[in-house]
């Protein structure tokens, strides 16, 4: 328990110093752009190299992969067929507010947690790689055939082939091939490699804490608060619990393995949503205000975890 929380205790110290940086300005207006693109292009690929080329593919290739991809499809498809069916919410809306309910902070939060709290950063390979390589391409499809006109539409084939274009991706790609293959790489690649990697869980914490300035969310008459509420109680409370019931009774883990599994589910909905949603000009208030209320309401869940859990 002792680990967990001074684990919590870095992250959050971080993250206090990222928003400080934000409310005085000191890194100038653009400072979250310049940092996100930073860790996005250049260190969490690398990051991702170095974590999978030393590690068995067993470790990707594991229940990790099952749960989450379970659980997130669980609680997507539930969000989807509720707003539909009862709000009647257009299907772009249904798919930004799903990916909203089911989405995870797998960079920002994710490797931090992973890595001071469960001490294990491979367990976000899986999770990274079931979003950006299957989850994020249905989504992309999904609202390229609904969001825009036919004469502005793309190749279906481009649309779902964009994600794979991803740096993260790439770098989760080389990093399983160099461990499929067997191969090491020389000192002098190595090196920097892991040097780059070594920046990406700060700076995504700084950034993160940056990108918490200046927001407001639930302002009135300019938010849909129903469908805010609704993503943010599936994905901190159905989503954990998803991946609780799948772990425990459907793969039999205990103890620690049990843990990471539910919090890994706990984690805020990512900001990639928002992304999404900004490209498509559909529900940008819906995935930025989950973002930010699952990314509050994660602290306290996440603590419960802890002390019934760990």
């Amino acid at each position: 328990m002792s680990g967990v929380v001074s684990g919590f205790t870095v992250i959050f110290i971080v993250v206090a110093i990222g928003y400080v940086l934000g409310r005085t300005g000191t890194l100038g207006e653009h400072a979250v752009s310049v940092l996100a693109r930073l860790v996005f292009f250049v260190c969490t690929p690398a990051l991702m190299i170095v974590s999978l080329s030393t590690n068995d593919l067993s470790v990707v290739f594991s229940p990790t992969l099952a749960i989450a991809a379970a659980s997130a499809a669980t609680v997507g498809a539930i969000y989807f067929a509720a707003v539909r069916l009862i709000w009647r919410r257009a299907v772009p809306e249904a798919v930004i507010g799903a990916l909203s309910s089911s989405y995870v902070n797998s960079v920002n939060l994710g490797l931090p947690i992973a890595i001071f709290v469960l001490d294990d950063a491979s367990f976000i390979a899986p999770l990274l790689l079931f979003q950006i390589m299957i989850y994020s391409p249905i989504a992309l499809a999904t609202l390229d055939l609904t969001a825009i006109d036919a004469s502005r539409r793309g190749s279906l084939w481009r649309t779902v082939g964009t994600p794979l274009a991803n740096p993260i991706v790439i770098g989760g790609l080389i990093g399983l091939a160099l461990s499929l293959a067997g191969l090491h790489l020389p000192d002098a690649v190595f090196s920097p490699l892991d040097m780059l990697a070594k920046a990406s869980v700060p700076l995504a914490l700084l950034t993160f804490g940056l990108s918490l300035t200046g927001v407001q969310v639930f302002a009135k008459g300019a938010t849909p608060r129903r469908d805010i509420a609704l993503a943010s109680v599936l994905k901190m409370t159905l989503m954990p619990l998803t991946a609780y019931l799948l772990a425990r009774f459907a793969f039999g883990m205990t103890g620690e393995a049990l843990f990471a599994q539910v919090v890994i589910a706990a984690l805020p909905t990512a900001q990639n949503v928002l992304v999404y949603a900004t490209r498509y000009g559909r529900g940008e208030i819906l995935a930025r205000d989950s973002a930010l209320v699952t990314t509050v309401a994660s602290i306290p869940v996440i603590a419960f975890l802890a002390l019934t859990l760990a």
